[in-house]
Formats: structure tokens, sequence, C-alpha cells
């Protein structure tokens, strides 16, 4: 009998998505082992469940192999610092990760090793050289991508310039990236805006394909109808971190020129300036901190509109939250989610750059504030078409076909 054929997982803190993969990966009996830098699974020990606590993983602890000290040494209060040494400090357990997969895999001859972007360059050099297969996902739009809307709204928008941190990544970090593209054998995207913004060079040498990332359960119809207001102001919701790359000052120029009280708007993210430069931009808005997913989905309920204008994404999972939630959307092509908007039904796509026709969106909805309970009920039924397990489904599939199989999607 021939065994089934087995895949090695590499990413340093275990996101949504990952979790996705792993879980599927060992409900089909074949995860040969997750490398991260903290957590457990089931079955842990005592101490290691006091040190990993804050990362759980509904997969055997035995199939765990952790790298503590550079995740631990970015989580101390002591080694927060500033924004450039904070990202380092990220790049520096990616990469350490990155080594201990890379000296582990002479331990896993024959398997297939899937890895994410800036943690796979050394590890997918020596996978190469074994013959192991190298699956590669990609979260964010490319690089080069990133690097040159970005420019484009610095220059268009410099006091913004600030908040636009993925301007001043190191040329030493766009190289690994390089690297890990075009040792992959395979790539997966969240999104056809990633999937688009991969140079045509790369696609044409090596299969590429879009998994769409999953939702989370939806509130019930009962819950959500309860919130569904007909009266007073339509109240908007930003969520994410407070930058132009999510299109932030955008949404507060659309509503400068509203500039009327039937329209309330909710900022929830990580700021990247003192909240004074944000109140100089727009100041009637309500803040609130980042917070835990249960918490957001209590503030999404008791708002209307998710509206999110970002410049360059991935695929930004808060749309899904939001339709869950049965809030429709307001957000561009570039946020990863064209595929979630039928139009004035779960929302509408607006372009990039463009306050005046977002203003003239949220307009629509002040004006057609019976619909939003029909609309509500449409959001969760979009958001139920994306499951995890679809997603993860597919990246395990495309990881396990051989060459000659793989196809572009």
């Amino acid at each position: 009998m021939t065994p089934s054929p087995r895949i090695i997982v590499s990413h340093p803190t275990g996101n949504t998505f990952v979790r996705a993969v792993i879980e599927e990966l060992d409900s089909l009996g074949q995860l040969e082992r997750f490398y991260t830098t903290i957590g457990i699974g089931k079955e842990a020990n005592s101490l290691t469940r006091i040190l990993a606590s804050r990362r759980k993983y509904s997969i055997p602890d035995s199939r765990i192999s952790r790298q503590w000290f550079p995740e631990a040494c970015r989580l101390l209060p002591l080694g927060q610092g500033c924004q450039e040494q904070r990202r380092r400090r990220v790049d520096q357990s990616y990469e350490s990760l990155d080594l201990k997969v890379a000296k582990a895999l002479h331990r896993h001859p024959g398997f297939s090793l899937h890895a994410y972007e800036d943690g796979a360059a050394e590890s997918f050099r020596i996978a190469k050289e074994l013959g192991i297969r190298r699956s590669y996902e990609m979260p964010i739009a490319h690089w080069t991508t990133v690097r040159r809307l970005l420019a484009e709204e610095a220059e268009r928008l410099p006091d913004w310039e600030p908040t636009l941190e993925s301007t001043r990544e190191p040329e030493h970090k766009l190289v690994r990236k390089e690297t890990e593209l075009y040792l992959a054998d395979c790539i997966t995207c969240p999104s056809e805006f990633v999937l688009r913004s991969i140079p045509k060079k790369v696609r044409a040498m090596k299969p590429c394909q879009v998994a769409p990332f999953g939702s989370p359960p939806s509130s019930s119809p009962a819950e959500n109808a309860s919130k569904r207001r007909s009266k007073g102001p339509l109240k908007l919701l930003f969520v994410g971190s407070m930058s132009q790359r999510k299109g932030l000052a955008d949404l507060f120029e659309a509503m400068n020129q509203l500039n009327t009280k039937a329209i309330t708007l909710t900022a929830l993210g990580q700021p990247s300036m003192p909240m004074s430069f944000y109140r100089t931009h727009y100041a009637r808005f309500e803040y609130i901190g980042p917070c835990s997913h249960k918490q957001v989905r209590r503030v999404m309920e008791k708002h209307d509109v998710l509206v999110l204008p970002s410049i360059v994404e991935g695929r930004a999972l808060v749309q899904q939250e939001a339709l869950s939630c049965g809030l429709p959307l307001l957000v561009t092509p570039n946020a990863g989610g064209e595929d979630l908007i039928e139009e004035g039904k779960t929302g509408f796509l607006i372009p990039i750059r463009q306050p005046q026709t977002l203003a003239e969106r949220i307009e629509w909805f002040i004006n057609h504030r019976a619909e939003r309970h029909e609309m509500g009920q449409f959001c969760q039924e979009k958001a139920r078409g994306n499951t995890w397990s679809t997603y993860a489904k597919k990246v395990v599939n495309f990881c396990l076909r051989k060459p000659e199989e793989t196809h572009d999607d």
C-alpha cells in the first residue's frame, strides 16, 4: 500500500489561513510537521501550555516544531522600540524560522514543503537541492506593485507618507521575496488582484492559482435583523491599520465632501500617527483601538456598511467578516474581494483614489435605507459561499499535484 503524501508547513505566527491548511492536512493524515515560533497543539505538556498559551492549534502537539527565542523577543514590551525596529524584529522572526526549517529538511526526504512570503528563501533553496516540492503562498500583492502604488500615494498625499511603511522595506528583503518566488514550484494567491500582480514572466514559468480565504460563521438572522436600523444616521465602519495603504485619507475626504450629520464614521485599528494627525483631516470620527475578533464582530453588528477604499492589499479578511455580520461593502478592487461584490446587493466596488465616487456610493446607502435588511441577508449568503475548508483543500491539492499535472487556474 502506497503511503499518503505528506506536507511540511512553515509559518511564524500561524495566521487564520495557515491554521486552515494545517487542520486540513491533519484531518487527512498528511501533516508531516508544522514549523512555527510559539504555539501549542492538542495534548501539550503543562510547561508548553504555560509558555505558549497565546497560540493554540487543534493539531497534535507532537506535529509542532517551535522556534521560541526571536518571536519571544519581538513580543516582549521592552523590545517594542520604533516602527523600524519592530519591522526588523518581525523579519528576524521569519528569517530565523526559515533557517531552522532549512536545516531540518534533511530529516524529511520525499515530502512537500508549503511556506509563505518572507519566510521561505533558505528553506526553498535547500528543498530544491533535496528534490522537495515547494509550494508558495503570497498573501499580499507582489512587492513591485506594492512599491509602485504606495510611491504614487506618497507623491499624491505627502503628509500621509509616514503611514506607508512598505515604502521603506530594505533591499535585501525584496531580494528574498524574489528568491522565494523563483524557487517555488507553484504559487497560491488569495485573490485575482494578487495573481495579476505577479510578473508575467513568473506566471509563464510556473503554475499559479487563486484560493480565496474562508469566511467566519454568520451571525444568526434574528440577531442580525434586530440590529438593522431604518432610522438615525448611517453608521459607516472602517477596520484596519489607520494608513493610506488602506485608503483612509480618501475616506476622510469623502466624509468632508458629504459634510452631513446623516452619517457617522467609526475607525477601528492601529494608528500609525498621533490621533491629532487624523483629527486634522477629519475630526468627527469615533476611534476604537485594536481588539479581539469577537469584539470586532460586536462592533460590526452595530454598524451599517464597511468601507475599505484600499490602495493595495492581498485579500482583506475584514471584508468577509463584515459580510458574515450582514454588512454590505464599499471596497476597491485592490482590497482583493472583487468576487464578493454583487452591485447593489452586497455593496459596490469603487476605483482607488476617487473620494468623489466613494461619497456618491455612501449617499446611495443613505437613500436606500429600506433595503438594508434584504442586503444583510444577501451579504450573509455571499459570505457562506467561501469556506475555510474549500480554501484549505485547494491549497493542499495544488501542493500535492505532480508537476506534469499542475496547470494555471
